[in-house]
Parts: structure tokens; C-alpha cells; sequence
């Protein structure tokens, strides 16, 4: 056998031996669809065999290739079960054979951390979102080899909530195919749109975005809103839209509605409120080429200020209008800004890296097991 040949061999023995199951919950499935998606796609290229562990129920088809074995979790979705119902989950997964755990979800922690110990497997922890030192989350010190993070401001926040578990802290930036052109004011003379995505539940995370946006009303901008989003205060914020005039301008539309047909008609994307979590929908906002103005504070690792968004302190009105009128006044500014924030993706987060990033985490974690 030539070494070309036994390198071959090498690999392919290696890429035989990785069987991740992922495990994640409803909200990864929605919010993180493009990560899930890219991630499950990159596995099949390399012929790695995937389980995905959600609740009946979850739609998967948009995310998931037949390639994928779906295993659903819980079965019996009734009290007092959740013991049946994890050796029910245990005996599919001893079936598929796994050699690593992938928990995608926060949620998913506890259930993982247990599924690992019953199986005497290696688990990766990806945590999207800023932690607070009361709801800890539970952690195996002896099988979990990695926690994952998406951004520098959520692995320094988790580093200093969980010190013992620093070292094992590794970025893995989330991935997205860019477009080649900028659809910021690509058309002069169409009306201008903007775009905003934030639960509906607290009137006052809207009150200084509305009036911002009465006030360029009235200094004689001519554009659209669309809030992407529900809640419990939708009632609430439609009464406020009346009152300020502007029910012709904002316009409401549900969480599942096609969010990237949305992202793409709109010129400018507004992040209202500082986020605990990354947020996907501003990732595939720079990567359609949207100008983004985003407020300072929470995981707002993506916001360069001057080179891929603009920021603005969060519920300030004159700081939200002056941002957003700049924009207004230099298209040629914000498009320069959308086509850097395009740019910044493709030397960041590409797709490809993104997922030997993982390989690369799980085969490490795979080792660090057997040490």
C-alpha cells in the first residue's frame, strides 16, 4: 500500500469514527436555524453520520437532510415520566452509536450532562448567551471537554461565571454565506425600509425607537418600518403606534413569517435593545448587505462602530435619531458601512471554517476523554 493510499485510509477510518448527536431545543431550531442548518449540511459533506435529539413536534424539515437521524425527546410528554423517558432516549441513541454529545441549547444542559454520564461519553456545551451568577448552569467537570461560544463578549462573561471551567472556553464564530452585492439604497427613488427584529413583550423596549422614528416622520424622511416579532404587548404597542401617528409606517409582522425575504427589502436593520444572546437575524442582516444600527451593550461583538454598524445608547431617542438620520442623509456612508459589515463576515465567519472549527472541537474532544 503506497502512504497516499494509507493516508486515505487514515482519514477515512478517522472520519468513520466521529458520531456526533446533537441535542437541542425549539428556540435553537427557530432563532439559530442558519447554524444548525450549515453545521448539519458540512457533517453530510463529510460523510459523518449526525443524530439530532429535539421534542416531537419541532419542525426540522427545513434544517434537516434524510441523512440525519432524527430522534425525539420525550416520547411520553406527561409528569412523572422524565425517567422513562430518558431510558427511552438512551436506548435510541446506544443504537446510533455516538462518540461525542453536542449540547446547542443552554436548556439542553442538564439533560446532557446526564445522557453523558449514563453513556461514559464526551459532551460539547455551546452557550450563546451571557450568564448570571444565580441559574447556573449544570456542568459534568469530568465529561464535558468544551464550551462554545459564538463571541469574545460571551466567552469572557462565561470565563468569569464559571472560573473552572475557563480553560476549556473555545470561539467558534457562526457562519454565513455573504451575498456579493449590498442591498442598502441599491435603487434610488424606491422607498426606503427598515427593518427591526425584538420580542413584543415590554412596551417601553419600543418607546424611544417609535419616537426616533416620529421625529424623522416629520422632518420629512419618507420611509418604512417592518418589527419583525409577538408578544404579550402587541396590543399595547399598536395603541402607541396610533397615538404617535405612525400605523401607515410600522408595520408588524409575526416571528414566522419568512425572515430573510424581510432582511433582504430592507435597507437599514435595527437592533432596538441590547441582546443577552447572539443574535443570528443581525448576523444575516450584514450578510444580505443591510446598514445596521445597533444598541451598545449585551453580545454586540458584531457592531464595529464606524467600520460595520453604527451604535447608539439604548433607550435614548436623540441617540437613535441622530444614527438613523445619518444613514438617511449619506446612503453612500451607510452602503460603505454595509459592504465593510460583508466584508467583516467573510474574513470571520465563513461556513467552512465554522465547521472544521467543530470537527476539529469534537476529534479533540473525543482524545481528551480518553486521556
Amino acid at each position: 500500500m503506497s502512504e497516499g493510499q494509507r493516508d486515505s485510509t487514515s482519514e477515512t477510518i478517522e472520519k468513520k469514527s466521529l458520531r456526533p448527536a446533537l441535542i437541542v431545543s425549539e428556540r435553537i431550531i427557530y432563532d439559530y436555524s442558519i447554524l444548525l442548518k450549515y453545521l448539519l449540511v458540512g457533517l453530510a459533506d463529510e460523510s459523518i453520520p449526525v443524530a439530532l435529539v429535539c421534542r416531537p413536534g419541532c419542525a426540522v424539515d427545513s434544517v434537516v437532510s434524510p441523512a440525519v437521524e432524527v430522534v425525539r425527546h420525550p416520547v411520553f410528554d406527561l409528569p412523572l415520566m422524565g425517567r422513562q423517558n430518558r431510558k427511552i432516549l438512551v436506548g435510541r441513541l446506544c443504537k446510533f452509536r455516538p462518540t461525542i454529545l453536542h449540547c446547542l441549547c443552554e436548556s439542553k444542559a442538564t439533560l446532557t450532562k446526564q445522557l453523558a454520564q449514563q453513556l461514559d461519553l464526551p459532551y460539547v456545551l455551546t452557550v450563546n448567551s451571557l450568564q448570571k451568577r444565580w441559574g447556573r448552569l449544570s456542568i459534568s467537570s469530568k465529561h464535558c471537554a468544551k464550551i462554545v461560544v459564538p463571541a469574545k463578549s460571551v466567552a469572557a462573561n462565561f470565563a468569569k461565571v464559571y472560573p473552572r471551567f475557563a480553560e476549556r472556553v473555545e470561539q467558534i464564530n457562526i457562519g454565513t454565506f455573504v451575498e456579493e452585492t449590498s442591498h442598502c439604497f441599491r435603487e434610488p427613488g424606491r422607498l426606503a425600509s427598515m427593518v427591526t427584529a425584538h420580542p413584543l413583550d415590554n412596551v417601553d423596549d419600543f418607546e424611544s425607537l417609535f419616537g426616533a422614528v416620529r421625529h424623522l416622520a416629520i422632518d420629512g424622511y419618507e420611509f418604512m418600518l417592518v418589527a419583525i416579532g409577538g408578544g404579550r404587548a402587541e396590543r399595547q404597542l399598536r395603541r402607541l403606534l396610533a397615538a404617535l401617528g405612525l400605523l401607515q409606517i410600522v408595520i408588524i409582522v409575526p416571528r414566522l413569517t419568512a425572515r430573510r425575504s424581510i432582511l433582504a427589502a430592507g435597507d437599514i436593520f435595527i437592533q432596538p435593545q441590547p441582546r443577552i444572546a447572539f443574535d443570528p437575524l443581525l448576523l444575516e442582516a450584514m450578510s444580505i448587505g443591510s446598514a445596521v444600527a445597533g444598541c451598545k451593550g449585551g453580545v454586540d461583538d458584531l457592531i464595529v462602530d464606524g467600520k460595520t454598524g453604527v451604535r447608539f445608547n439604548p433607550n435614548n431617542e436623540l441617540s437613535i435619531y441622530n444614527s438613523l438620520r445619518v444613514f438617511f442623509d449619506r446612503p453612500e456612508f451607510a452602503r460603505q458601512l454595509a459592504q465593510g459589515a460583508q466584508q467583516y463576515l467573510r474574513e470571520n465567519h465563513s461556513v467552512s471554517k465554522m465547521i472544521a472549527d467543530n470537527l476539529r472541537v469534537y476529534r479533540k474532544s473525543q482524545d481528551w476523554l480518553k486521556r
